[in-house]
């Protein structure tokens, strides 16, 4: 019987078509409908937004006639698109560090084989697991002057400290990194600790029995040895620093749009004041920015594979 099925499974092959007989044409085959979906939803959208950043489509109306650079001269002589770019870099900077620097502390500690690991890592995993609209609704409340962190720090005999938080009018941005950080510095530390646990402990050993330290061995060995780790996680707080929009989307713009984002001034230009052309160009300058942190990344990831 077994010998049967054997025989009737190498016979198989010969039943189909001989273009289907080569195992490359049927890889071709089974990816096809992902590629064309790629190529459709993402490419030709964003060929699609490109041309209209430089349309005349600037109300409900659709009107796709040629405007030129009129949209990104409007774009660039816009104060708001001015203290965008400030947020951006203040965010950027904010929440970048404090994923990676709590990200890799975290699994540093984890990597040490604490007791009760398991649990800590799923605390520290959870905040991802938490919606943004759930954790930035959570955050607003924590932050609001009159109460939530300052009605603990009140409490604590600290009553003259008040801090606006995300209502300072020139630092609310600094202020909602701490949300974004809470909430995506779990995976951060997830990547690290995994990038810890592939190094083989013949290195740690070595290390050690060399002289070196706890510092030492973080300094000399793990590091170097998880820059490609740190480099995916300044991709991915990179790209979300630029994508930004939940945040805003709760907390409001702030005082003299202190706390905005490109995302959420394109995403009010385009669907709320429907300025389609100005808001396509927005979308693609924020396409822009994400080039110099994807392009490296795709070099690199080419450049393994060729290895």
């Amino acid at each position: 019987m077994q010998s049967e099925l054997s025989a009737r499974a190498k016979s198989l092959p010969a039943l189909l078509p001989k273009w289907l007989r080569d195992d490359r044409k049927i890889a071709i085959l089974v990816l096809a409908p992902s590629i064309i979906a790629v190529a459709v939803f993402i490419y030709v959208f964003m060929g699609w937004t490109l041309y209209i950043s430089v349309s005349n489509w600037d109300r409900p109306a659709l009107d796709l006639s040629f405007a030129g650079l009129k949209n990104w001269k409007r774009l660039v002589n816009d104060p708001r698109f001015h203290i965008d770019l400030r947020n951006l870099v203040l965010f950027a900077v904010g929440y970048m560090s404090q994923c990676i620097i709590i990200g890799f502390l975290l699994a540093a500690l984890l990597n040490e084989r604490i007791r009760g690991e398991v649990f800590f890592r799923t605390v520290f995993l959870m905040p991802f697991a938490v919606s943004a609209v759930v954790s930035g609704t959570a955050w607003r409340w924590l932050q609001v002057p009159s109460a939530g962190i300052n009605l603990l720090i009140a409490n604590m005999g600290f009553e003259n400290f008040r801090p606006l938080w995300y209502m300072h009018p020139k630092l609310g941005m600094l202020a909602i990194t701490i949300m974004g950080a809470w909430q995506f510095s779990g995976f951060v530390m997830a990547l690290y600790l995994a990038g810890l646990r592939a190094i083989p402990d013949e290195l740690r050993e070595a290390a050690v029995i060399d002289g070196a330290g706890t510092i030492a061995l973080y300094r000399h060995v793990f590091i170097p040895m998880l820059r490609p780790v740190t480099f995916t996680a300044i991709v991915l707080t990179g790209a979300g620093s630029i994508g930004n929009f939940e945040i805003p989307s709760i907390i409001g713009t702030g005082p003299g749009f202190a706390t905005d984002t490109l995302g959420f001034y394109m995403f009010e230009q385009t669907f709320r004041s429907s300025r389609y052309g100005l808001g396509a160009a927005v979308a693609t300058f924020m396409l822009v920015l994400s080039i110099p942190l994807v392009l490296p990344y795709l070099i690199s990831v080419l450049r393994e594979e060729r290895e």
